[in-house]
């Protein structure tokens, strides 16, 4: 059966259209799978008490990329926080930048592929209005053992302070002491007389005086009166 002129023209025109589809399904698919900024993003994370930015990638062609992240002071760069590279996945690849950052801090991220990307995110990162939180470490607990520890030297200095005082006060008691050996036997007796007063010695020898004095006034009485009488005679 021979083909008409007619039904080859439509023929041809079918087969353009099939191409012509073909092309922009592969065109379409290929910028599908082409790595572009918007298979990147940012964001602020706590890892404890640290913080970190963390990049995802989600390039299906994996394509290594080169990430760049800069803290931000009135929209300008104040510092690099660092720069590292990503190799991207469907899945999602992420890289971590250590970063102490601050309450609603602004940190921007550049992206390069060469060929491809050389342009920051979109949106820029900010960082939550709450700090990550230091974990308190608990105080330890001493054994119980080892708990009548701080009462014993506490003790301690209380002896050593006792110790002095004890010493001073022997040493202030020994010239007390020794006062009575150093001084003269007169001292003594002087403080006999002061304390007896009229209970002394004094009276009764001052009786036996007067009793000699009387015995011998009579002897010489009677003596003279013998020689008075030896005379007369």
């Amino acid at each position: 059966m021979s083909i008409s002129r007619r039904n080859a023209r439509r023929s041809v025109r079918i087969l353009g259209v099939a191409s012509a589809s073909t092309a922009l399904l592969l065109g379409l698919s290929s910028q599908a799978l082409a790595c572009n900024i918007r298979d990147f993003s940012a964001e602020a994370l706590c890892t404890g008490d640290k913080g970190q930015i963390v990049v995802t990638d989600i390039d299906a062609s994996q394509r290594t990329a080169t990430v760049t992240v800069f803290l931000e002071n009135h929209g300008a760069d104040e510092k690099q926080v660092g720069e590292k590279e990503v190799t991207g996945a469907r899945e999602g690849a992420k890289v971590s930048f250590d970063e102490d950052w601050k309450a609603n801090a602004t940190y921007r991220v550049h992206v390069k592929v060469p060929g491809l990307v050389d342009e920051d995110i979109k949106d820029n990162v900010t960082t939550p209005a709450t700090a990550c939180k230091k974990e308190e470490s608990p105080s330890p607990t001493p054994p119980a053992s080892e708990s009548p520890a701080p009462s014993a030297s506490a003790s301690a200095p209380a002896e050593d302070s006792a110790s002095p005082s004890a010493s001073e006060s022997s040493s202030a008691a020994a010239p007390v002491s020794e006062a009575p050996s150093n001084a003269p036997s007169a001292a003594i007796g002087d403080s006999n007389l002061a304390e007896t007063g009229a209970n002394s010695n004094t009276g009764l020898i001052a009786g036996v005086a007067g009793a000699l004095v009387v015995v011998g006034g009579g002897a010489v009485y009677f003596g003279m009166r013998r020689r008075g009488a030896k005379s007369g005679s």
